[in-house]
């Protein structure tokens, strides 16, 4: 944790390092399978350390990091399980996971920072700035594309719906087929092949998560910007708060960065790597992360992750955006996704790179899960500034094939119940 000094929190003056040698490998069936843990904690905080434990046998997990804040200050952060088994190399507190989904608040915070510097309208149709304006003027294009604004973008409203259709991210056989191309297609082969689909709704009639639109995003920073997406979330997002070891991942095994942990799959699967079909790899590196960037592409650590949300939740730290601005990321769609039909707000919605849950004049809870193959990840941030981050290095549970974000969040709830002295 480095010089932050906990010890004047209790009474008790005892700091706890715990880095204890495993016995049994993650997917045994042991009861008394004992799970490592890294970083230092205090008794105060054994219910979360029990919590993360237990879940972690329950589901079968090999590796997981921790980072909770209080009024923005980092009061835990820890790693649990293997970075990598077969080297042995446990998850230690600043491991770096891909943060999936996660990605998409930091997209949205740089497009909220550019607009807030007048560099983008939130109005203006995306594919107009893209120089797509022939495109979506085609007869035999879908008309609705000419209506969707950054802003539907940003609220995933613009009327791309994977159920309802498919998510061309994670599909790049499909495109390359019908456009006769090789695979993976290239970010612009991408957008040409999504300009020939009809949208699946109205744009602003609805809400459906869209990696798509958050793509557009980030060919939006870079366009507005003039600088690559990566550089500047790097430069005018992150560096503000101290954060340098954010990156984007690499889609290889060989491409991981030094402190990156290795991910795995339930069913242990493999198949050939999209950039060489010869070579065989592990089913969570098929997928080509080069387009991934602004929707599902980072790699971050825990404290990384909750150091930008206290950016975010704080009415007084303009860092990275201003009062108004702030106003904007958590305020309601307008019409069906943010109201109801007596036109009060929703008592929950997707704002701008969050889901959102309005208690009063900017207080609010928000956050965010995330799942692709090989890892998953929630963000908190609850109205009494009390925020976490959960990293892990597998999608699913061992046990039951559920999604992990989803079922760590009450054990989460239930964990943080039990702390009853937090620092001042």
């Amino acid at each position: 944790m480095g010089n932050r000094d906990y010890r004047s929190w209790f009474s008790c003056g005892i700091l706890i390092a715990t880095i204890t040698i495993a016995v049994s490998a993650y997917g045994q069936d042991d009861p008394d399978q004992i799970i490592p843990s890294t970083g230092d904690t205090f008794p105060a905080f054994a219910s979360i350390d029990d919590h993360m434990i237990q879940f972690m046998k329950l589901h079968k997990v090999p590796g997981a990091a921790l980072c909770i804040a209080k009024g923005g200050k980092v009061v835990y952060t820890r790693g649990f399980g293997y970075a990598d088994i077969k080297q042995n190399r446990l998850v230690q507190p600043d491991s770096l996971f891909r943060i999936a989904d996660l990605s998409k608040p930091l997209t949205a915070a740089a497009v909220l920072q550019l607009a807030q510097r007048r560099r983008i309208n939130l109005k203006s149709n995306p594919f107009v700035i893209l120089g797509y304006v022939r495109q979506i003027r085609r007869p035999d294009a879908d008309p609705r594309l000419r209506d969707i604004t950054i802003l539907h973008l940003l609220q995933h409203t613009a009327g791309w719906a994977v159920a309802l259709s498919f998510d061309p991210l994670h599909e790049p056989e499909r495109i390359a087929k019908a456009m006769k191309i090789s695979s993976p297609p290239s970010a612009d082969a991408i957008v040409e092949f999504m300009l020939t689909q009809p949208l699946q709704f109205e744009p602003g009639s609805r809400y459906a998560d869209s990696n798509f639109g958050y793509f557009l995003l980030g060919r939006i920073i870079e366009k507005r910007s003039g600088q690559t997406y990566e550089q500047y979330v790097k430069k005018h997002v992150l560096e503000p708060l101290g954060v340098t070891s954010m990156r984007l991942a690499g889609s290889l095994p060989s491409e991981r960065a030094l402190e990156e942990v290795r991910y795995y799959d339930t069913k242990s699967e493999s198949g050939p790597a999209l950039q060489d079909s010869s070579s065989s790899v592990p089913t969570p590196y098929i997928v080509d992360m080069s387009v991934m960037g602004a929707s599902e592409g980072w790699i971050a650590s825990a404290e990384d992750l909750v150091k930008f949300t206290a950016s975010l939740t704080n009415p007084k730290d303009d860092r990275i955006l201003n009062l108004g601005m702030l106003r904007r990321m958590y305020s309601p769609p307008d019409g069906p996704p943010g109201h109801n039909p007596n036109g009060k707000p929703k008592p929950w919605f997707y704002g701008c790179g969050w889901y959102v849950r309005p208690q009063r004049e900017l207080r609010f809870h928000n956050w965010h899960l995330a799942d692709m193959s090989g890892s998953s990840a929630l963000l908190v941030h609850l109205s009494n500034d009390l925020s976490w981050a959960v990293l892990f290095n597998i999608d699913r549970s061992g046990t039951n094939g559920s999604v992990l974000d989803v079922l760590i969040d009450k054990t989460m709830y239930r964990a943080v119940a039990g702390v009853t002295i937090w620092p001042d």
